[in-house]
């Protein structure tokens, strides 16, 4: 990732596995312990990633997140700062269930939902749109607090493409095709005070999430 004096260049990772991930689980703000398999793999990225230039670590404040990073920084060794607006999108009443089991409940609801796009708000959670507009203004007050480093961030897949899908104009809809590849980093920049997307996709992290 190259610098320059004016931009403040963010990469942005999903969590390691958790058991909840395995269990197909929504996780939303709750929590789930990474697997021990996930733990060594955690341990790998940080290799990887250090053929980069990070000046820091930013990850959202839940344990899979900070687990996540820690294991990253034994390579890397920067300072790791916390933000709460990069936690995962809140999935009210769902936490903690499959979307198979909501979809067998309530198959109409669920497909409205997903037909409101930016709008799709769980029962007693969180609007997509506001996962968007928060996660946006952590990394601008981070690109303000850090001008010019080059920050790792270490947040969830509900956040990245709130981020990513945004900043490409999608709709959020499920007829659109995917663009995320999963185990890859992403990364944004911020210049003066636009956010942009400056390469999806862009280093492997040689795992893949099932």
């Amino acid at each position: 990732m190259s610098r320059h004096s004016t931009e403040t260049h963010f990469g942005l990772l999903r969590h390691a596995r958790t058991v909840w991930n395995r269990e197909k689980r929504l996780q939303g703000q709750q929590d789930s312990p990474l697997l021990p398999e996930s733990e060594q793999q955690a341990q790998s990225w940080g290799k990887v990633l250090e053929a980069g230039t990070w000046d820091r670590i930013l990850a959202s404040d839940l344990g899979r997140t900070l687990h996540t990073a820690a294991l990253i920084n034994k390579t890397l060794r920067v300072p790791i700062a916390e933000d709460p607006r990069l936690r995962e999108k809140d999935w009210g009443i769902w936490t903690g269930r499959t979307v198979t089991r909501i979809r067998e409940a309530t198959p109409e609801a669920l497909a409205e939902l997903e037909s409101a796009g930016w709008g799709f708000c769980p029962p007693g959670g969180e609007e997509r749109i506001r996962v968007w507009e928060r996660s946006r203004e952590a990394l601008e007050a981070a690109s303000r607090k850090w001008p010019g480093q080059n920050i790792l961030v270490v947040t969830h897949e509900g956040v990245i493409k709130c981020l990513i899908y945004r900043l490409l104009g999608r709709r959020f809809l499920p007829s659109e095709p995917k663009v995320l590849v999963p185990g890859y980093l992403h990364e944004l920049i911020v210049t003066g005070d636009r956010l942009l997307l400056c390469k999806l996709n862009a280093l492997q992290l040689n795992w893949e999430i099932s």
